[in-house]
């Protein structure tokens, strides 16, 4: 297939309430929808920076975008800008042989996706309040940011106001100590697990030998070998494609230890390419995929919608994602102001 144009447009989705980490605190999303054209077809793709984890601004990848010789060739690009190009391969792939994503990722049916709730910190009233507004949607998987002032209260809330059988994971973003993940965790048992309590592997190792929590990484496993090295500490790890750079690398990690998908805060574009690779993935844990409901803007006629605690696949060939380009034209944002 040969490709005609590359197409960049940047855009902002305002969150409903600001989203707040022990990193810093979000007011609105930055990203950038990748088209990419040929033979009459649409290829679409997504490029999310890691906002509040460092690594390249959505300006960069614009630019190293923009200025790649050749969009048929990802190797070289950073993992943000290799996988908005998968992306739009993968989707172009699909729709030309008439298939949805899923099954060329060898997985042969689309099924809903189990996803956890996403509670944004806040007064332990608030977060409790949101817990049960997403309880009512049919979640039964709460995670909540930790390593923020009043997590402990945030956690015995959310717990209180939710059914006995409800599953709490906190993340704190490797912010804790080692000591401070020991004292946290056991005044926020039980918990399913805890997602990067401590800064590294080695931290996570000895914090294993003293609590009881199951522990998961996000940060500290990025590539394959992370994953090996974390296999013997940790019970699962998190991954999100725009972390680790792509389809592949998520399976290759996948076959090192339990993993479960989460988003990096992804436009419809990136929730669809996440949501088809969760097709071909086997586990118990719930993925972190339902984040479409924090946003207050929305830029797709047809994307993956969330029902019944569920994440469901939009449908059609390729990716399924449809954009509609009044609302994209309203989020659009000028990357040089």
């Amino acid at each position: 297939m040969q490709i005609e144009a590359l197409e960049l447009v940047p855009y902002s989705l305002r969150f409903k309430e600001p989203y707040v980490t022990a990193r810093g605190r979000l007011d609105r999303r930055d990203l950038l929808l990748v088209r990419l054209h040929a033979d009459g077809l649409v290829g679409l793709g997504e490029a999310a920076p890691l906002a509040l984890r460092g690594g390249p601004a959505l300006a960069e990848i614009a630019t190293e975008l923009a200025q790649w010789p050749d969009p048929s060739v990802l190797e070289g690009l950073s993992p943000q800008a290799r996988l908005a190009l998968e992306q739009a391969h993968l989707d172009l792939r699909g729709k030309a042989a008439g298939v949805p994503v899923h099954e060329l990722l060898g997985a042969a049916e689309g099924r809903p996706v189990t996803c956890n709730a996403t509670l944004v910190a806040g007064p332990p009233r608030d977060v409790a309040a949101k817990a049960s507004e997403w309880a009512g949607m049919g979640f039964r998987t709460f995670k909540l940011k930790a390593g923020v002032e009043g997590d402990v209260e945030q956690v015995r809330a959310v717990r209180d106001a939710l059914p006995r059988d409800a599953r709490i994971r906190v993340d704190a973003n490797g912010v804790w100590t080692v000591d401070e993940a020991v004292a946290r965790l056991a005044a926020m048992e039980p918990l399913e697990l805890a997602e990067q309590p401590v800064p590294t592997l080695a931290d996570m190792a000895a914090l294993a030998g003293r609590t009881d929590t199951r522990l998961a990484a996000d940060e500290s496993v990025v590539t394959p070998a992370d994953a090996r090295a974390a296999a013997s500490v940790c019970h699962a790890a998190t991954v999100k494609l725009a972390k680790v750079g792509g389809v592949d690398a998520a399976f290759a990690i996948a076959r090192e230890l339990p993993v479960y998908l989460s988003s990096a805060l992804d436009g419809p574009v990136g929730i669809a390419a996440a949501a088809h690779v969760a097709q071909a993935l086997s586990g118990e844990l719930a993925h972190g995929l339902a984040t479409s409901v924090l946003f207050a803007d929305a830029i797709a006629s047809r994307e993956c919608a969330v029902r019944g605690g569920s994440l469901h696949l939009p449908g059609g060939p390729g990716l399924g994602v449809e954009i509609d380009e009044a609302a994209l034209a309203r989020c659009r944002i000028d990357l040089k102001s």
